[in-house]
């Protein structure tokens, strides 16, 4: 921490996943960035912060890999070479009639990848936070300041100065708001939100099992909504891990987490089969309200909008993080370029830039997602029988199939260099 005020030419509000990566990104390219964090960093390197996992596909991984942060990740990332997409009911074998991603169906279209070709890799999140805050350290242009509590903008014609809780002041030319679903600088800023709950609760927890995963990431889809099991490291006894995330309507989530260790690892079981072995959760259970968020705009006067602040997505494809990551290698490329140029990193012809760029893909899959969660959240037979029919037409459809791996992977549409695997 600091004692004095600060002038810089990005101040981030938020420290969490999307704060720290958007701040390494650009110190990393040279660019004098304040990051202000809430949270206390032994706070947020505890393992009971975040239970969760976020699925981390190809193109997320250069960019973590461009700016330094992946090589702390290391070992503990797991790879995934296979994706199986199953329709059922609980209690029945999965449909015959399913979608099957191999990642040797488009491993000559990928080039070489350090570590062998994978779809994507499943790190748990405290993880990527504990190589964020490492890269950090390592950045002498970034000041992390933590903990901090960002008090309000005032965003002039200038300049921006954000003011902390402790009287400090951070002044920039640009405030990038990553403080979450419930932004108080997106707030502030009257930025008008499209909202809506769904009435389900994303359950998480760790699993460990007595068969390897062999590095396949599961999606089961039960009338309630999406039950995956994602494929993590081994613990260092060789026991092998895969993270849940189960979507449960909310009225029945409340039976489940009362559930003891032994009745919850049934219940796993009974919906999932016995390919994995016998099933036991390891430690605590996280629940989580699931919704949708999209900012109808993610710029103001000096104020762009990133991650959560932006769009909050269903966790049907493990996309969310992605989407992130995809707004800060768009908006890093935007602000680098505009510094190299000489230019105001905060005027408005800088941030409209960034907001046309990613306008598209952010709205594409707040459809996408929301769609796939009503059509394969019911129990219609018809609509059943439809859907299978369709994930087994897409499988025997290489062409189709590759695309929709692609877009899985994040290789498809205006992507941001780092995201290309290429330099800011």
């Amino acid at each position: 921490m600091v004692s004095d005020n600060l002038t810089v030419e990005v101040a981030i509000a938020g420290g969490g996943l999307a704060g720290l990566t958007l701040g390494c990104a650009l110190a990393g390219a040279g660019l004098e960035v304040a990051v202000v964090d809430a949270e206390a960093p032994a706070t947020a390197l505890d393992e009971p912060f975040d239970g969760r996992a976020s699925a981390i596909a190809l193109g997320s991984q250069r960019l973590l890999r461009g700016i330094g942060v992946w090589r702390h990740v290391g070992a503990d990332a797991a790879p995934i070479h296979d994706i199986r997409v199953s329709d059922g009911r609980v209690g029945e074998a999965a449909s015959r009639l399913f979608l099957h991603y191999d990642v040797e169906e488009v491993a000559g279209e990928l080039g070489p990848e350090p570590g062998g070709p994978a779809m994507g890799w499943i790190v748990e999140n405290r993880v990527t936070r504990r190589a964020l805050h490492r890269r950090a350290a390592e950045l002498p242009t970034l000041r992390h300041l933590a903990p901090a509590r960002v008090e309000g903008a005032e965003r002039g014609e200038s300049r921006a100065v954000m003011t902390l809780a402790d009287g400090r002041r951070v002044t920039a030319p640009l405030v990038v708001a990553c403080d979450g679903r419930n932004s108080p600088l997106r707030q502030a800023a009257g930025i008008p939100m499209t909202r809506w709950d769904y009435p389900q609760d994303g359950i998480v927890a760790t699993l460990i099992h007595a068969l390897d995963h062999e590095g396949v990431a599961h999606e089961h889809f039960l009338p309630s909504g999406p039950f995956a099991v994602l494929p993590l490291t081994d613990l260092p006894d060789g026991r092998h891990r895969s993270s849940l995330v189960w979507t449960e309507r909310r009225e029945v989530a409340d039976g489940v987490m009362r559930l003891d260790d032994a009745a919850f690892s049934r219940e796993i079981e009974r919906r999932f089969g016995d390919s994995l072995g016998r099933i036991e959760v390891a430690g605590r259970r996280w629940r989580y309200p699931l919704g949708l968020q999209l900012a109808q705009r993610t710029i103001d006067r000096r104020l762009a909008l990133v991650g959560d602040a932006a769009h909050v997505i269903h966790p049907i494809a493990g996309q969310g993080f992605n989407l992130g990551l995809r707004d800060i290698g768009a908006l890093a490329e935007v602000l680098v370029d505009a510094r190299r140029l000489g230019l105001d990193l905060g005027s408005a012809p800088v941030l409209e830039r960034y907001q046309r760029w990613r306008r598209f893909d952010n709205l594409a899959l707040v459809a996408v997602t929301d769609g796939l969660n009503r059509l394969f959240s019911n129990d219609l037979g018809s609509l059943r029988l439809a859907r299978d029919l369709g994930l087994a037409a897409v499988n025997r459809a290489a062409p189709l199939k590759r695309l929709f791996m692609r877009h899985a992977m994040g290789l498809v549409g205006e992507l941001p260099r780092l995201c290309r695997g290429e330099p800011l």
